[in-house]
């Protein structure tokens, strides 16, 4: 089962920025999976590297690199995407969610 992540929080329009492979969780686990590893925590959801590269030069590990999140979106200046947002939706086979400021709730 997948999860697609659609930025519509801040854009002019929806973009949808990653498929999330959850396997076959639960709907609330699938949503909080997808939430958690389409987020900026440890390093760049959407840069798919397992090592970044930071401003002194070093190599630090890039902790929110995740095999099961394809990114379908690239930003023209090499930079990675913002975290997903309350506001942000969620579509789980033809069920769309809203992220709430605490969950998610169906649109």
């Amino acid at each position: 089962m997948q999860v697609a992540v659609i930025h519509t929080a801040f854009e002019n329009a929806p973009q949808t920025v990653a498929f999330v492979d959850v396997g076959e969780m639960e709907t609330n686990e699938a949503l909080e999976y997808a939430f958690r590893w389409t987020n900026n925590v440890m390093g760049s959801w959407s840069i798919k590297k397992t090592e970044l590269e930071a401003s002194d030069g070093q190599l630090i590990e890039n902790g929110d690199y995740n095999r099961n999140v394809t990114v379908m979106v690239e930003r023209p200046d090499g930079m990675g995407l913002r975290s997903t947002s309350m506001g942000d939706q969620m579509l789980i086979g033809n069920t769309k969610y809203s992220v709430d400021m605490m969950g998610f709730s169906e649109v």
